[in-house]
């Protein structure tokens, strides 16, 4: 599948490499239908969280956390060729409640 240039835009990129994240961990897992990946985009790039079944989670990170590291440094070869830095946390679906919070909390303490 070959894309033109032109759209490889930092406004389409995120949305596109969630679609290729998602691509290839699904062949990865038991349970595809719970994957979902959630975005994050500011000026310093875009964090992607990978939220999976629990049981699943070894398989997306992998002995020693090989698999994680070959999925970072795909992003990070695509985000470094568009100029956009990329990210991604491997997450458990049951997570997604807990790091919102964690966020919020960490607002707070950021303002004392």
């Amino acid at each position: 599948m070959t894309v033109p240039s032109s759209q490889n835009t930092p406004e389409t990129l995120p949305d596109r490499m969630s679609e290729l994240l998602l691509a290839m961990v699904e062949k990865l897992v038991d349970d595809p239908d719970s994957l979902h990946v959630d975005t994050d985009t500011n000026d310093a790039g875009t964090t992607f969280r990978l939220y999976v079944a629990p049981d699943d989670l070894g398989k997306v990170i992998g002995k020693q956390g090989r698999t994680a590291r070959s999925l970072r440094t795909i992003l990070s070869a695509i985000g470094s060729k568009a100029n956009h830095r990329m990210q991604l946390d491997v997450l458990e679906d049951d997570e997604a409640d807990d790091f919102e919070d964690d966020e919020e909390g960490s607002d707070e303490a950021a303002e004392d």
